[in-house]
């Protein structure tokens, strides 16, 4: 059948089962919008900044494991997904982004509004495509959502110039996709699986260390029946929050810069430690030369290129981490460690995450919305000091609901991303966690949320600074503070202009009437929580510094904060560089 180009794009998306799509329209896109009207069963999100659409759909993706898709017009419109792809590409996010750009003929030309997007983006997309050929755009098309979702996911691109959108074809979609050089990972040999069975029976104290790859796998039961079969104790990476529950007795929450004390300990006294699904980043290893200075390493994971990369694996299971740990469950014996489940309670006991009472911090409102929606809400972040104060404070019982940009670590994701999540799973209660600088980045969202009527709440936690990087400055530059003092809005006007209902809070007396009434309403809230100013991020391994060397919070009592674990030196008095 004869087609235009913007009818196949639409056809594509139905094809791929996609309900729902974040854009913002130009010029060189207005075939396509055009076409959007003759398929009502594909809702289109209108952003106010492309930025957020990229956002959006990322949130959408992570809340659901579907491909996420954003769409932008040319030159301005493609350039400003570029942060929101970026960071797709470092958290392995399944995602395509169409961009429009000028006629095929004018390309090269310094047409107006035109900017070569796939050159910009080849360091940040898994792949990206030019159709200039109406011929080639089902095949590109359908390439395009098959390398997003597949193997290690990530930003697929496809850029599509305005007389291809009108262009005529009767070429079909293809039944199957073939590219040469590319294959998914299956199940692994059988001889690492047996190579790391046998290093798991050998263990007297080993420790698991579980990120994004579960999640994305879809392997969550099969990590819990591992872990409970061997009675294992789980560590997350920051992504890897909500794929093992925060409530089950073998989890030790995050370990690493800003981990929980009793997860970097146990890796650091720990005779084995599996990495499963994670890519053992710098913030998780600390200086490498120092990371779990007495265990073997077992690099569970589907990419070949990060076996090696940041540790030296002893062995390693190469393959779909499903299949790879369904093929573990079927040879590991029930083993009980009860000195080694034993200690690791007891560092868990000694060093528990604090919130001092009586005052009105960060932590205590992350804790009140922790208690308020049982840990069972989906929450994204921005990034910062409030981002690890959710990781550790709020204790996430189910698998996407933790949303946050791990390896970029880019401001002004958290609200957008809710959104995306919140389209994608309108019945779940969604949570904002923001900084008033993060916020200010995209918060003109806010009127997206009130025209979807999208129900998310905002958690803005407003401490008048730019609080980690004021927290590196307090500790690494002698206090001196340089352009971290945040001027802000009074986000009450603010959201009486966009029309979002809006709720202050400054007293531990009120935090919890004000989280009852934000759940309440029906549609966006903004909650600002006025909280201390300074207030730090604490357990911490400072930059460059090994994970033995571990700075306790002064919250704790100062003799327990300078106790001697092994090769561990915590100190509660300064910071180790």
């Amino acid at each position: 059948m004869n087609r235009s180009g913007a009818k196949i794009v639409m056809e594509a998306l139905v094809r791929e089962g996609v309900d729902t799509i974040f854009g913002y329209p130009g010029g060189v896109v207005l075939p396509l919008y055009d076409e959007m009207l003759n398929w009502p069963q594909v809702r289109h999100v209108l952003v106010r900044h492309e930025q957020c659409a990229a956002h959006m759909a990322d949130g959408y993706a992570r809340a659901t494991g579907k491909v996420g898709v954003c769409l932008a017009t040319s030159g301005p419109g493609a350039t400003n997904l570029v942060t929101g792809i970026a960071t797709a590409i470092m958290d392995g996010i399944p995602m395509v982004a169409i961009t429009g750009n000028v006629n095929s003929w004018a390309i090269g030309k310094d047409a107006f509004q035109e900017t070569d997007i796939q050159g910009i983006t080849i360091p940040i997309t898994k792949h990206n495509y030019l159709v200039t050929d109406i011929n080639e755009l089902p095949q590109v098309l359908a390439e395009a959502f098959y390398l997003a979702n597949t193997g290690r996911k990530g930003p697929v691109l496809v850029d599509i110039p305005k007389d291809v959108f009108t262009a005529m074809t009767e070429a079909e979609f293809p039944t199957t996709i073939h590219r040469r050089g590319y294959t998914v990972a299956g199940a692994p040999p059988q001889d690492q699986i047996d190579e790391a069975v046998r290093l798991i029976t050998e263990a007297k104290r080993p420790v698991m260390i579980a990120g994004a790859g579960v999640l994305h796998s879809g392997a969550m039961d099969e990590l819990r029946k591992f872990a409970e079969t061997t009675n294992i104790p789980v560590i997350n990476s920051l992504l890897g929050l909500g794929s093992f529950p925060r409530d089950h007795e073998l989890s030790i929450g995050m370990m690493g810069m800003h981990g929980e004390a009793a997860g970097t300990l146990a890796v650091q006294e720990a005779d084995l430690v599996l990495g499963v699904g994670i890519r053992f980043d710098d913030r998780l290893t600390g200086n490498t030369n120092g990371f779990a200075p007495k265990a073997k390493i077992v690099h569970f994971d589907l990419d070949p290129s990060e076996i090696g990369k940041t540790v030296s694996p002893v062995a390693f299971v190469l393959g779909d981490l499903k299949l790879s740990l369904e093929a573990v469950n079927k040879l590991v014996q029930p083993t009980e460690r009860p000195e080694w489940t034993a200690q690791v309670r007891k560092w868990q006991d000694t060093y528990p995450l604090v919130v001092p009472e009586g005052r009105f911090l960060s932590r205590t409102v992350l804790q009140g919305l922790n208690n308020h929606t049982d840990g069972q809400a989906i929450v994204a972040t921005d990034v910062g000091q409030h981002q690890m104060w959710t990781a550790q404070f709020y204790k996430m019982k189910k698998p996407r609901s933790f949303l946050s940009s791990g390896g970029l670590g880019t401001m002004g994701y958290g609200f957008p991303a809710a959104m995306g999540a919140k389209f994608a799973r309108p019945d779940e209660e969604v949570w904002a966690v923001v900084g008033d600088g993060g916020f200010q980045m995209t918060l003109q969202e806010l009127q997206t949320a009130v025209e979807y009527n999208c129900n998310v709440k905002i958690c803005l936690l407003n401490n008048g600074f730019l609080g980690m990087v004021r927290q590196w400055q307090e500790l690494f530059y002698d206090n001196r503070h340089s352009h971290v003092a945040m001027g802000s809005p009074d986000f009450g006007k603010l959201a009486d202009a966009y029309g979002v209902q809006f709720f202050r809070c400054s007293r531990l007396e009120d935090l919890e009437a004000t989280l009852a009434g934000a759940s309440a309403h029906d549609g966006p809230v903004l909650c600002e929580f006025v909280v201390e100013m300074e207030e730090n991020v604490f357990p911490m391994v400072g930059p460059g510094a090994s994970n033995s060397s571990l700075v306790m919070d002064p919250d704790l009592e100062p003799s327990e904060a300078a106790h001697h674990v092994g090769a561990f030196e915590t100190t509660h008095a300064g910071v180790k560089q």
